[in-house]
């Protein structure tokens, strides 16, 4: 039997790439280089970190730039409250007074100013406030009864000293207003001598006898009686429970107590002396430039 045997053809071979092109160079895929996504994230966060910092040194300059200025903001309450008591009392006596009014306030409080920051501590230029005078803050009042005192009574001496002022100009001119400031003067620092805390006779008194508290709550009611004042009233309440929660503090006694209002009698001479002279001095200058206004 003739056999025979069939070859299959081969598949076809796969065709060849045609030639390039004389100088093309076909492109490459760059490998993956490690660590890129790491780059990209250190870029983004080097991004938002910058414009963190940008804004802390902003916010960092604007807090300096308010250091600088809060001064000057200071200045600014003190007279723009000067002002507003100045329009206040003018409502009542006229501009004239009302400016030199507020000045004999201004002059009174800074006594107090410059007797704390003798005594080392420092303190607010004063706040006015209509009606009532004005305040000055600080942290204390000295370190001992003997301190508070002397803060205490610098306020009426330069305020007295400050009453002079128009009393002098009064003699020279003859105006009345120079007179009605002197007697506002006079008995603006006589009446802060009350021996109440905490008006200033109340701080001698810390030093001097702080019984003597009692009796200046019956003066200051005596007062606020016979002057028809209900907004003497607001003094009797602040004073009572100032020299109640003071007198509370003294009895239960204590290191810091009697180390605070240890005086001695030496010292407690000199604030009885001043006091008592500075009173009789302005009851005197009241005395001079009281006028009687009859039916």
């Amino acid at each position: 039997m003739e056999s025979s045997t069939q070859w299959l053809p081969a598949p076809p071979s796969p065709a060849a790439d045609p030639p390039a092109p004389f100088g093309y160079e076909p492109a490459r895929e760059q490998p993956e280089t490690p660590g890129e996504d790491d780059r990209s994230t250190k870029s983004w966060l080097r991004r938002k970190l910058g414009a963190a910092g940008a804004a802390i040194a902003a916010m960092l300059a604007k807090l300096k730039l308010l250091l600088l200025v809060l001064p000057k903001l200071k200045l600014l309450i003190t007279f723009g409250s000067m002002l507003v008591s100045v329009t206040a009392y003018s409502l009542l006596f006229g501009w004239d007074f009302a400016i030199g009014l507020v000045m004999l306030i201004f002059v009174h409080e800074m006594g107090h100013v410059i007797a704390l920051r003798r005594e080392g501590i420092k303190a607010s230029a004063p706040t006015f406030i209509p009606f009532l005078g004005a305040v000055i803050t600080s942290r204390s009042l000295g370190d001992n009864a003997l301190a508070e005192a002397r803060v205490g009574l610098a306020g009426p001496i330069l305020g007295s000293i400050g009453a002079l002022v128009p009393l002098l100009i009064y003699d020279a001119t003859g105006h009345p207003i120079w007179r009605a400031l002197a007697f506002f003067g006079f008995y603006l620092n006589l009446f802060n001598l009350i021996p109440l805390s905490p008006l200033d006779g109340g701080r001698a008194m810390a030093a001097m006898a702080p019984w003597m508290w009692v009796i200046g709550f019956a003066a200051l009611a005596a007062v606020a009686i016979f002057f028809h004042a209900p907004i003497m009233i607001a003094f009797l309440v602040i004073g009572g429970w100032d020299s109640w929660r003071r007198w509370q503090r003294r009895r239960n006694g204590g290191p810091e107590q009697d180390t605070y209002y240890r005086v001695s009698p030496r010292n407690r001479l000199a604030v009885a002396v001043v006091y008592i002279g500075l009173a009789a001095l302005l009851v005197v200058g009241l005395h001079s430039t009281y006028t009687f206004r009859g039916l």
